[in-house]
């Protein structure tokens, strides 16, 4: 078994620098990782950079409602569409974690659905932070 194909090399954290992103991007081409997931504005170059260097087998991932998911299901939405304009080949979205605690699951299915829609063929990932559940 091929454990590298099952992973996705991550880079989220606020102060990541350019050379932090082509560390992981260079890393991911090495070791023919699944792919990459990088905060939203570094979709574009991510792409771009497994475009020139010939490693367009490594997905770009990227998130949506990143870190907290207490955005509107509108600006997931927005989120999602410019992510995919910008080239993510994968979308990991947050729950919104207070609404399903609160129970209430329409609204947490009706964020889910319209991030799945606005994906269009893309998978979409739902990131649930277990630590805050009981």
């Amino acid at each position: 078994m091929e454990l590298n194909k099952y992973i996705e090399h991550t880079l989220l954290k606020q102060d990541a620098t350019r050379e932090d992103l082509e560390k992981l991007l260079k890393e991911a081409c090495e070791y023919s990782f699944l792919g990459v997931c990088v905060n939203p504005c570094n979709v574009k170059l991510a792409k771009q950079f497994l475009k020139e260097t010939g490693y367009n087998e490594v997905k770009v991932v990227t998130v949506v409602g990143f870190p907290l998911a207490q955005t509107t299901t509108e600006n997931k939405v927005l989120e999602t569409v410019d992510a995919i304009k910008n080239g993510a080949d994968e979308i990991d979205m947050v729950i919104n974690i207070g609404a399903l605690k609160s129970r209430n699951l329409k609204l947490v299915e009706d964020d889910i659905k319209a991030v799945v829609e606005a994906s269009g063929r893309r998978l979409v990932k739902v990131i649930i932070e277990t630590c805050l559940l009981t």
